[in-house]
């Protein structure tokens, strides 16, 4: 009998012993197992703390999966990706820039949800005492206000809006300090650099050097939308489409709500 004829028979019966004593034959199976994978998330300043917690609780049951975030303002956020920077799913705190983003063919066609929404706030350092609504911004007493630069950070468009709509706009535009993102705003009423700024609610709850003045009246300005999406050049669409898949999830919502944002 040839080599090749006995290492052939020898090959069918341990097969046929492993089968008997109810052990699995090793073969390889494509598809059974997800390989590694690493996906680029970027997104809004104001969902740090939550997104982070998210990741957290995802990699719990997908450790093959990594996720790595790129924070900012959204408008920047938007340039990076039409100039071809990396990055896998966009989270922006306003419609315009995922708008922009979908008009230009560079979302993954019906990849689009809406993860949540927000309030805009009017903050004041703790000890600042005697500012009690919008109104007070025209006091002498309010050197600087913080915002977001309207042009790519959403929170200084909405402020803009609601300073406009009180008919304040034009009695305090040459007091603004201006935020690369919603962040900064934050940081220069925690500072001091500023007397008075308008972040979204969930920001001022990331503080314990603030407090919230009052809520702007959601009728002042646009909605607060931050939808999301696959990008169409993403290498990875299917782990993106997953986590996509897990944001929109009831374990993802019980972590946005404890940041303070509003999920449908």
């Amino acid at each position: 009998m040839k080599r090749r004829q006995i290492l052939g028979f020898l090959g069918i019966a341990v097969a046929g012993l492993l089968l008997a004593i109810g052990l699995p034959l090793v073969t390889p199976s494509p598809g059974v197992a997800q390989s590694n994978a690493s996906i680029v998330v970027s997104a809004a300043s104001s969902l740090k703390e939550a997104l982070q917690d998210i990741k957290t609780l995802y990699q719990q049951s997908k450790s093959n999966i990594n996720i790595s975030y790129n924070f900012g303002a959204s408008g920047a956020l938007q340039q990076q990706i039409e100039q071809g920077a990396p990055a896998d799913i966009f989270i922006s705190a306003a419609k315009k820039q995922v708008d922009a983003l979908e008009t230009k063919g560079l979302l993954l066609s019906g990849s689009r949800i809406n993860l949540a929404n927000n309030r805009l706030v009017l903050i004041v350092a703790q000890d600042v005492v005697g500012i009690t609504s919008f109104n007070n911004l025209t006091d002498s007493k309010i050197k600087k206000i913080a915002i977001g630069e309207p042009r790519s950070v959403p929170a200084g468009q909405y402020g803009e809006e609601v300073l406009k709509n009180l008919k304040l706009y034009d009695q305090v535009k040459s007091k603004f300090v201006f935020g690369n993102n919603v962040r900064q705003v934050l940081a220069a009423v925690e500072s001091g650099n500023a007397q008075a700024g308008i972040v979204y609610a969930t920001d001022a709850k990331t503080s314990n050097k603030v407090k919230v003045v009052v809520t702007a009246d959601e009728k002042l300005h646009s909605p607060i939308v931050y939808p999301l999406a696959v990008i169409k050049g993403s290498k990875n669409i299917s782990a993106a489409r997953q986590f996509v898949q897990f944001l929109s999830g009831s374990q993802s919502k019980t972590v946005l709500r404890k940041y303070g944002f509003i999920v449908r």
